[in-house]
This record gives C-alpha cells, structure tokens and sequence, in this order.
C-alpha cells in the first residue's frame, strides 16, 4: 500500500478525540480521513484543523467516506459490534478498542464472522501489550530464565470513576485490561473466577462495590489476583508481579518524576491512563499503521476480545452471586490458532 493510509475514527469522546490527535501528529504513515460521533459538533472539535477531514454523524457515512482504507473503533462498547461488521463487509482492517464487544455471544459473532472471511481483519486495543514494561515482563517469562510462572499479582487504581460506572464495569471495563494480560503474560487460557467484595471505600460512590479483589484460575495451573480500586483519590496506577519457581519479577512502580527539596521527595503519580500508557497507545497505534499498510494484521485478535468478554462475564456472575464462577469458551475457530 502506497500513500498515507486514510482512517475513519470512529467515536469522538475522551479516547476517540486522543486517536484523532495521534494519527495527526504523532503515528506516521496515517492520516484522519474522517471522524464519526453522534454529537456532530464533539467529532467537528475533534477534527478541527485536520485538513482534507470529513465529519459524519453516521458510521458507515464515515467507513464509505473518500479515502478511508482503514477504521479505528474508539465509540463505546455496545456500538463495536455493528461498526466491526459494517467494516468486514468492506474489507476494511480494524483497530477496536476493547470491549471489544461486552457481551461474550456479541464478541463470539464478530469472531465468527471473522474467521468466515478466512483472513484476520482486526486488532483489540488492549494497549499493555505495547507497553515498554509489560514487554520486558513478557520476553522474561518467554525465556525462562526465572522459571515457570506460578502467580501473577496486579494491581488497578484509578483517581475516581465516571459518574456512569456501575459495580459490574470494574470487572468488564476495567480489570478487563489484567484479563488480557494475563492471557498474554502466561499464554494460558482463565478457567475461572472468584471476586471478592471488601467493605465499601468511604470515597466510592453510594451504591457502587468498590475496590474489588479479583481471582483467575487457569488451565496451566497458575493463579492471578487482580486489586481494582477505581475511587483511590490519589493517582493512577498499575502494576504487575510475576512470581516463578526461581524468581519474580515486578513492573509499574514508579512511572513519575520525583522530587527532593526541604527534606524531603515526592513522587508524581500519573493522573489518568492516557498519561500512564500514552507511549503505550503511540506504539499501539504505529504498530497498526505499520502493519495494515503492509497488508498484515498483528497485535490482540478477536478471539482475545472474546476471550476477554467472556470472562469478565463470569466474574461479572461472581460479584453477583459471590460464588467462584467457571469460564466457558466456545471453540475457537482455525483462523486464530496462528494468532
């Protein structure tokens, strides 16, 4: 593929409107062709002095504008499926953002429909995979050389929620990102989940269960605690420890400037996940470029957006009933056995 690979963004929000400003100014190899959002006026502010841009009210007005050859899905979850299938029946390659699509039977059609078109087409955005440090933490347990994973313990904090977040989100939104991880980190499937529910922070809003503490079985006999506080008050923060037969391994401790005058240091603690992973979603993002311009597709498949869905449903299902809860997969299909 020759030229700059036109991309129709789609969603214009918080992570939408970010996508728009990285394709613009940082990814190479790209250009915004169009930006589609509900609210006309956020994708016109979204796309405001990108030239040659088009701005759409509709999708698949933006998927069948001039010049797109490629979409980037940052709309929220429950639009994913139609938007992915309306870019398959165009032959169009796809960056989601996770969810991928929130409901396992949704994901599990988009997988399906996928594999019927006998080449992959999608990328999942979960973005940790690009991380510098998740990286690192991957190729040490690839190599062996601390032996094999026994336990993964992880950790995610967030400043305060949304005002929309329910108790269940912290599961399918958030700690869908460790969920991914794990799969990733350990190349193992989660067989089951077990969430646990502490007493209310008093900074939690009224109703909602938080933190919450998260347990995954997997097939290859290793266990992951996942702690998600999504109403911590002071910062934002991830991290991640691998415990092996002969070693272990931590990543996400410290990620700020620090500070010593009077006596003292401080230490800066990111605000949001677009300070912390912003390299992350560059690389992510030029990755995708990269690769579609070249004709391939890399990076989180469909299957790893099912797989992710279905089992934050199950722990979705254990917050509920308090009960460890077995995950069930459908078959995976051949296309993504070489993913």
């Amino acid at each position: 593929m020759s030229g700059l690979l036109g991309v129709a963004v789609l969603g214009a929000g918080h992570m939408g409107a970010d996508h728009v400003r990285r394709l613009d100014r940082v990814v190479s190899g790209a250009r915004v062709a169009a930006v589609a959002d509900p609210d006309v006026e956020r994708a016109k502010d979204a796309a405001a002095g990108i030239e040659g841009v088009t701005v759409h009210a509709e999708a698949e007005a933006a998927l069948d504008a001039p010049g797109v050859g490629a979409v980037l899905i940052a709309s929220p979850g429950p639009a994913h499926e139609e938007a992915l299938l309306a870019a398959f029946a165009r032959g169009l390659p796809v960056l989601c953002e996770k969810p991928m699509v929130p409901d396992p039977a949704g994901a599990l059609r988009v997988a399906e429909a996928e594999a019927r078109l006998g080449r992959r087409l999608t990328q999942v955005g979960f973005m940790r995979r690009h991380d510098a440090e998740y990286l690192r933490l991957k190729a040490l347990l690839d190599g062996g050389r601390i032996g094999r994973p026994l336990m993964l313990h992880c950790v995610h904090r967030n400043v305060s929620s949304p005002p929309h977040f329910t108790s269940a989100m912290l599961i399918d939104s958030s700690v869908s990102h460790e969920i991914d991880a794990a799969r990733w980190l350990l190349g193992q499937e989660i067989t089951a989940v077990t969430v646990l529910r502490p007493r209310p922070s008093a900074g939690a809003p009224e109703g909602l269960l938080d933190p919450q503490f998260a347990v995954f079985e997997t097939d290859g006999g290793a266990l992951v605690d996942v702690e998600v506080f999504v109403n911590c008050g002071f910062g934002y923060e991830v991290r991640c420890e691998a415990v092996c037969e002969a070693g272990s391994a931590r990543i996400g401790a410290a990620h700020g400037m620090a500070v010593t005058s009077a006596g003292g240091t401080r230490e800066e603690v990111p605000q949001d996940y677009l300070v912390r992973f912003s390299d992350a979603y560059d690389r992510e993002v030029q990755a995708w470029v990269d690769a579609t311009r070249r004709g391939a597709v890399t990076g989180a498949s469909a299957w790893d957006g099912y797989a992710a869905s279905a089992v934050a449903e199950a722990g979705v299902r254990s917050l509920t009933t308090g009960v460890r809860t077995v995950v069930e997969l459908a078959d995976r299909p051949g296309l993504y056995d070489l993913a």
